[in-house]
């Protein structure tokens, strides 16, 4: 039996955190596992109440926010399994999860990284999340397999590759990320995934689906409107992705459809419906990666708020 060390991220969010804690107790009946809970430079410190409520649980603070990706670095580091699995703490097991991923991996060694299919937490009916679509390196996009569908059980039979796992929820051989590496930090938040999938791909592995095995995410199902922060990430973020992995071909064709089809579009939107913060927001994106190179670090959560 293999270990799995479940990590998970709190940034100013305790409850959630506490309710994820007592979902994976109440749920999981995998027995060789380890907890590490990241508190990512929240503005409290409840670790040394948590260390008291919760002594089978590692704690880890850092005084800084390192931004999706380096908060789970922290735990990765830490972490004694040989499979990890990260997720998000704003959801709920359900039973048989870990078995159900940890049986892939154990079967096939040439996955490097799987998620489970994802439903919302308050319409657990509903599909969020059933694979990716491989990325169009043209355009910068692809598809989230089965968001917002009912889930009538269409894609329990798609184990199997799938284009990317999802940030909320992947499971990864450590041995993956002794050879491609950790999630790259440069992104902090939004495409870092995608990014460390296709390090993994690189390493020689696969990046899988196992729909069979679910978890609940509280995340709405309403879009609302986009935060200033992540319409500066999106953009910067997007561009980075397609600079760091298309073809040279592929990145050439991208520059002249974003700048000429998509900058264009998104600006007079925003400029008509007068979202001028938004469209400061996303022209400081693209502008980011004029003047950065691929390897560049963001500032910061508080420097790009």
């Amino acid at each position: 039996m293999k270990r799995v060390s479940i990590i998970t991220v709190n940034f100013n969010q305790p409850l959630l955190t506490e309710l994820f804690l007592k979902s994976v107790a109440v749920c999981n009946t995998y027995s060789l596992i380890e907890i590490i809970v990241i508190d990512n430079g929240s503005r409290e410190n409840h670790i040394p109440a948590w260390r008291s409520y919760y002594p089978e649980v590692r704690f880890i603070r850092s005084e800084k926010n390192l931004g999706f990706a380096g908060g789970n670095n922290l735990g990765i580091r830490e972490a004694n399994g040989e499979y990890l699995f990260l997720v998000n703490n704003d959801t709920e097991f359900s039973a048989g999860l870990i078995e159900k991923l940890v049986a892939v991996l154990d079967s096939s060694p040439q996955v490097g990284a799987i998620s489970p299919k994802i439903l919302y937490f308050d319409e657990p009916g509903i599909i969020q999340y059933a694979g990716f679509t491989e990325m169009n390196m043209n355009t910068g996009r692809n598809r989230c397999i089965g968001q917002m569908e009912e889930d009538l059980g269409q894609y329990d039979h798609t184990t199997g590759p799938t284009g990317f796992v999802h940030g909320a929820a992947m499971m990864i051989r450590k041995e993956a990320i002794n050879k491609a590496g950790l999630m790259p930090e440069l992104f902090f938040l939004y495409y870092e995934e995608m990014d460390w999938c296709e390090k993994i791909k690189k390493a020689g592995y696969e990046i899988w689906i196992e729909p069979k095995a679910a978890i609940y995410h509280k995340e709405s199902m309403s879009v609302g409107k986009k935060s200033l922060l992540k319409e500066y990430f999106m953009c910067r973020n997007r561009i980075l992705f397609i600079r760091r992995n298309a073809p040279w071909f592929s990145r050439i064709i991208f520059y002249f459809h974003f700048l000429l089809l998509v900058s264009p579009r998104n600006l007079l939107g925003y400029l008509l419906t007068g979202n001028i913060a938004h469209a400061r927001q996303f022209l400081r994106g693209i502008w980011w990666n004029f003047t950065n190179g691929t390897e560049s670090r963001e500032l910061g959560y508080e420097e790009t708020r």
